[in-house]
């Protein structure tokens, strides 16, 4: 860690109040530190995990006197809501105890700690007594943090893969996937828990939380519990109904605050939620939530992966369908009247844990959404959640494993609701919700595919058993198609890029021995990502004669014009195909989601990266829309590189012209690092691109003795 203040900062040689024997502690931060893998957190302090022993040093003027001897006590909070005794040596149970050796005027103390101990800030206090028991002299309180041991197997979030702990615990760097289950793209992400002040921060958050403010002696005994920090954290990372850091907004505009696409990573946002006094940042969506939730859960010990679930359900009324309601013009209700939604895609994360609270058979991953959608015992969260328990259809397990079902699970419905009230219902799908279930990879940057974690292979006969035994309908699919004309509706697009112009192609194909007449209507609209309606772009309704066996096309040409006016800033369109038939019993209605793609910022780092030495990246970008772009800002940061920095571009950047800009920064840690830069402007936003920085150590010349 750089820049301490004097309030954060205990020295690695602690100088104390001169004593008559005891002058000095030593804390022996840089080899505890190393040996507990917090040494990227922090090599001044001393953080350690917990079930796992580290030692201090005690310097003393002289020799214990004889018969006395030292009782070292804990204390945790703020007014010490919480003291502890250490034993001087192992007893029964799980307790805190330590030993001691002692070489001349020097005495090695090892302090075992259990591994369900509380995390958090403690103070040590180290008491000389003499025979009788009376405090002969006491030191000041020496500042230490303990954290979670998924490296101890006797700790509840113990996880016995090293190549698991080194991406879920010890990487700062991550992938988000984001886009429709048939487009998945994805966005890099700087989780940054070892970066400055980031535990201290996430501690802080703990001290915040409703139950903290309310009992904060309960709370801090609590802590203990995976379960429930876990719970407390995604409680907390949404600010609604507590003192939590992130505020959700799922349209524009966003002008007091930063829309949720410009951020890049976790550390500016949880450095500003507690630079404010744990004023709420203005704005989050699921993927922000997501990502800020994994780095608390990664930096305070516990594993921690993020997950990206397609075309996700969110199920109000609990039914394990998702009703879509349209009226005759084909168009959403927004509001009150339509409460269920299907997501394009829904990000969460699932932190690996034993449940000692829940039957045999619901240890390993855990669903936590910090994303405010219900409440869960009076808070705005979700989870912890076994996953074995949503394949199962163990829905009586606790943490809101109902909810969890339905987001992967849910029937999608289609109602159109006629000017009578009278509801249509006009197609059904059942293998519609919780598709292509993400997560990055622990061996590299690619996508894991972990929809059979979730629930069996689509129409088995064990899915169907776990259907029925959540509750949920069992019934045939309704494919839409007509009898006797048998006539199928299909839309087929290209990858468009946004700032050109497409077409859209509607396919009628009658697989019937007659003609076929009916009425085609076909509808362009925006929509975010989370399905709410932007606004209509184009509307198209025709009557088509479709011969026996044949097909007929239809293409829609889409300017960019045109969608521009109604896009939204998750650059996503909606074409809804439907299809009357005079005298068939179900019309036939098909709906695409086309993600206009983005173009990539080119970002390059030449040279050899060497710790704390300057370095120097260049950042380039061409403008593919056919207008000019105002006010550009890239924005630039890097877990162990540099800090979240902007650079404003001057003036316009004109169609089909490159701008270009270079920033210097000097890395401050050494490993594998990435360079995250996000592009804005008025007229083009979230643009993205990184880089892949190594940085090395200094070495020092055998023969100069420089570095």
């Amino acid at each position: 860690m750089d820049n301490h203040n004097d309030s954060l900062l205990q020295t690695d040689c602690c100088s104390l109040s001169l004593l008559d024997v005891i002058i000095d502690v030593d804390l022996r931060s840089h080899e505890n530190n190393l040996a507990h893998r917090t040494r990227d957190i922090d090599r001044e302090r001393l953080i350690v995990r917990r079930g796992q022993p580290f030692s201090i040093t005690l310097q003393c003027s002289e020799s214990l006197p004889p018969k006395h001897y030292l009782e070292l006590v804990l204390h945790l909070g703020k007014r010490d809501e919480v003291v502890t005794k250490v034993q001087r040596e192992r007893g029964a149970g799980d307790k805190w105890w330590f030993d001691q050796q002692g070489v001349q005027d020097e005495l090695l103390l090892t302090l075992h700690s259990p591994a369900d101990a509380i995390i958090g800030q403690y103070h040590l206090s180290v008491l000389m007594m003499s025979p009788d028991g009376r405090i002969r002299e006491k030191t000041d309180k020496v500042g230490f943090h303990l954290l979670f041991n998924p490296w101890c197997k006797d700790d509840v979030v113990f996880l016995p893969d090293e190549s698991l702990l080194q991406e879920y615990v010890m990487n700062e760097d991550g992938i988000i996937y984001m886009g429709t289950w048939d487009y998945i793209n994805s966005i890099s992400w700087n989780y940054g828990q070892f970066e400055d002040y980031v535990m201290d921060i996430c501690l802080e958050v703990l001290d915040n939380s409703n139950e903290a403010l309310k009992n904060l002696e309960m709370d801090i005994e609590l802590r203990s519990d995976p379960v429930y920090v876990s719970r407390m954290i995604t409680a907390m990372v949404n600010s609604n109904g507590d003192r939590g850091v992130l505020t959700g907004r799922w349209e524009e505009p966003y002008s007091d605050g930063v829309a949720p696409q410009r951020w890049t990573g976790s550390v500016p946002i949880l450095q500003q939620w507690s630079k404010a006094g744990g004023r709420a940042v203005k704005y989050g969506q699921c993927w922000v939530f997501a990502a800020v939730a994994c780095t608390a859960l990664r930096c305070l010990g516990i594993p921690t992966r993020l997950i990206t679930n397609f075309s996700s359900a969110h199920d109000v009324d609990g039914n394990l369908s998702v009703d879509f309601l349209l009226n005759e013009r084909l168009e959403s209700f927004n509001g009150r009247n339509q409460r269920d939604s299907s997501w394009n895609f829904h990000c969460w994360v699932e932190s690996w844990m034993r449940r000692d609270d829940l039957p045999k058979g619901n240890d390993g991953w855990q669903v936590l959404d910090p994303t405010p959608q219900e409440l869960s015992d009076g808070e705005f969260r979700c989870g912890p959640c076994p996953v074995a328990a949503i394949k199962e259809g163990n829905l009586g397990v606790k943490y809101d494993a109902p909810f969890v079902f339905a987001e992967v699970n849910a029937d999608v419905i289609y109602w159109i609701v006629q000017r009578d009230g009278e509801r249509r219902k006009i197609r059904v799908d059942q293998a519609t919700v919780g598709r292509n279930i993400s997560t990055k990879s622990v061996y590299g940057n690619h996508r894991d595919d972990i929809t059979l974690q979730y629930k069996y292979p689509e129409g088995s006969k064990k899915e169907r058993e776990v259907y029925e035994k959540a509750g949920r309908r069992v019934t045939e699919p309704t494919n839409g198609s007509t009898e006797p004309g048998q006539l199928k509706l299909s839309i087929k697009h290209a990858k468009p890029v946004f700032g050109t112009d497409f077409d859209v192609i509607v396919e009628v194909e009658n697989e019937g021995s007659s003609d076929a007449h009916a009425q085609l209507t076909m509808l362009v609209m925006a929509v975010t990502y989370n399905s709410l309606h932007r606004g209509e772009c184009q509307r198209k309704t025709i009557s088509v004669t479709v011969p026996a066996h044949k097909a007929h096309k239809e293409v829609m040409r889409l300017h960019y014009d045109d969608y521009v006016r109604c896009v939204s800033e998750h650059h996503l369109i909606r074409v809804k195909a439907f299809l009357d038939a005079p005298g068939e019993t179900e019309p036939i209605m098909t709906v695409a989601n086309i993600p206009l793609s983005m173009p990539e910022l080119l970002v390059q780092v030449p040279g050899k990266a060497v710790l704390w030495e300057p370095v120097t990246a260049y950042i380039s970008f061409t403008n593919p829309l056919p207008v000019p772009l105002k006010g550009g800002v890239f924005t630039v940061e890097g877990a162990g590189l540099l800090s979240a920095t902007e650079i404003h571009v001057k003036g316009d950047v004109s169609p089909g012209q490159k701008v270009a800009v270079k920033l210097s920064f000097s890395p401050v840690r050494t490993g594998i690092r990435k360079l995250l830069v996000d592009f804005d402007s008025d007229r083009l936003k979230d643009v993205k691109g990184v880089s892949t920085v190594v940085v090395h150590k200094k070495y020092r010349s055998l023969i100069t003795g420089r570095y």
